[in-house]
């Protein structure tokens, strides 16, 4: 603390006495030239630092976006110096912003012999060209590896397009991106409501809010099972009249963290595939992790590769969120 006083007269209070946070500064002669041609060059330029340890190539592309030039081929900074001294307000030069949002993975990881859906085939992963081998045909330090997976579409966490079920349905390449990214998602936490005897998610479950132009994604919880006998067996489905009440609500997708998005102990119907997919609501089956996403408020992606004629294929599927959640 300190005070002050003057002939016994108190002028001021008491305060703490903090210390200010250094700012930095870089100093320099620098030359730009440009890809279309010409340069500029300055004398003892002064650029706002974010943190004092950067390089002088560092430097150079803070120079670039402070000038906010364009097609610039070269930058050389010479007498580069870095020194203690308050910032003046350089242009695209501050520490970046903390991000708004996190991500959420919402997919099983693929990976040699997976097991997806039991009778399935599982995924090989074969070498196509090793780095041992590699070496003999590129520079002296540079090696890659490049390996080939066979797989069936249905491996770890898929999305099904209109193909899969319909032969004159869309395939994966006619999907358009913007109802596979940043989707409002709707996240309907169901751990708890299921048993052996009661495994169906039906239209009342999901009539609670407006889904229209969203991803509605189902958390049973049967995602621990993922990879193991359990799995196969008594898993949470949707039912014909929930897949009928999400298309008349407008939902864009479906999800499900369960073996299917139908009920595969009943026979040979269909009916949740057939309803969704025949109104062009796509499908994501397998998703994990659904308990880390809110009930509302965040975003779903999950895009496949644009594939002709085909119906099926893994995605990294991930919710983006608030980050105060």
């Amino acid at each position: 603390m300190v005070g002050c006083a003057v002939g016994g007269i108190r002028l001021c209070h008491d305060v703490w006495m903090t210390t200010a946070t250094a700012e930095y500064r870089a100093r320099f002669d620098f030359t730009i030239s440009f890809a279309n041609g010409g340069g500029i060059s300055g004398d003892g330029f002064r650029l706002d630092l974010p943190r004092p340890d950067l390089t002088a190539e560092e430097v150079g592309l803070l120079l670039v976006r402070h000038l906010g030039l364009a097609l610039v081929e070269k930058v050389e900074l010479r007498e580069f110096q870095v020194i203690e001294e308050a910032h003046r307000g350089s242009r695209g030069v501050g520490l970046p912003a903390e991000r708004a949002e996190r991500v959420i993975d919402l997919s099983h990881t693929i990976e040699a012999g997976l097991v997806t859906y039991p009778g399935l085939p599982a995924p090989t992963i074969v070498p196509h060209l090793t780095r041992a081998d590699s070496r003999s045909r590129y520079a002296p330090g540079t090696e890659f590896a490049m390996d080939i997976i066979t797989m069936i579409g249905n491996t770890g966490t898929y999305l099904d397009a209109p193909y899969h079920r319909y032969a004159d349905g869309g395939d994966l390449a006619s999907l358009e991106l913007s109802s596979l990214v940043g989707l409002p998602a709707e996240v309907f936490h169901l751990r708890d409501a299921w048993s052996a005897d009661r495994r169906g998610i039906g239209a009342a479950t999901l009539a609670d809010r407006d889904l229209d132009g969203a991803a509605v994604l189902i958390d049973t919880g049967w995602s621990r099972h993922f990879g193991a006998p359990e799995y196969a067996k008594g898993a949470p489905f949707l039912t014909e009249d929930g897949a009928r009440f999400l298309v008349e609500a407008g939902v864009r997708l479906v999800g499900i963290d369960s073996l299917n998005i139908d009920d595969t102990e009943s026979g040979g119907e269909r009916p949740a595939h057939s309803i969704l997919l025949a109104a062009g609501v796509h499908v994501v089956e397998h998703l994990t992790g659904l308990d880390a996403v809110p009930a509302q408020g965040g975003r779903f992606t999950a895009a496949p590769p644009a594939v002709r004629g085909f119906g099926t294929f893994p995605v990294r599927a991930f919710a983006t969120v608030p980050s105060s959640h």
